[in-house]
Parts: C-alpha cells; structure tokens; sequence
C-alpha cells in the first residue's frame, strides 16, 4: 500500500459512471482510501464482484481490475456492443447512398465530385 505523506489527503475522490441503457447513465461519486484498485471502487459503488468482471476504463483507456486509482480517476463501467460499429456503418452507407452521405451530401453547385 501506499505510504502516508503529510499534508497528503487519506482518501481518494473517485468517480465511478456506468451507461446503463442507452441514454441512461448512473454516477457515483465515492471517498476510497488511497492505494484502492478498480475493483474497490466497482464493489463500493455498485457492488459488482470481480466474477461479474465488467470490461472498465479509467478515463476511456481500458483498465484491468487491480489497476490502482489516483485521485479526481473516472471508473467507468462498459456495455457490451450489440452490435460492430463497422458493420453498423457500412450497412448505413449502402442504405443511403454514396451520393448522399459525407463529402457528396454538400456538393457546390457546378463544383467538382467531393469538393
């Protein structure tokens, strides 16, 4: 564990975010004691175990479970995706059209193909 330093805070100020739904967030924000791990935070906030292991982040950069938080950290907590976002954008693209989409959708009149 960490050693204490005088003047140094004994707790750790952590945000823990999970999307619950879409459109729908959950936050919590918790004192942990300094030299806690994601899955600290994880059991103290909305008591998930390390079985259940979520796929987690600290500040949207993947982390493992026993990674250690510093303070003002951002768990956040990731939904499975249902469905490849590749594959979610190259059916959209086939839908709608070449013509329609990105650099074409706004075409200047007489101007040249995708300027």
């Amino acid at each position: 564990m960490a050693e204490k330093v005088a003047g140094a805070p004994a707790t750790l100020a952590i945000t823990v975010v999970a999307c619950l739904a879409p459109r729908e967030v959950r936050e919590w924000v918790l004192d942990l004691p300094v030299g806690a791990t994601v899955a600290d935070a994880l059991r103290t906030s909305c008591g998930v175990e390390a079985g259940d292991a979520p796929s987690v982040g600290i500040w949207g950069r993947a982390a493992s479970l026993d990674a250690v938080l510093q303070p003002l950290d951002r768990v956040e907590i990731y939904r499975p995706l249902k469905v490849d976002p590749k594959v979610a954008r190259r059916e959209r693209f086939a839908r709608q059209g070449a013509r329609t989409t990105g650099l074409f959708a706004r075409r200047r009149p007489g101007g040249k193909s995708g300027y």
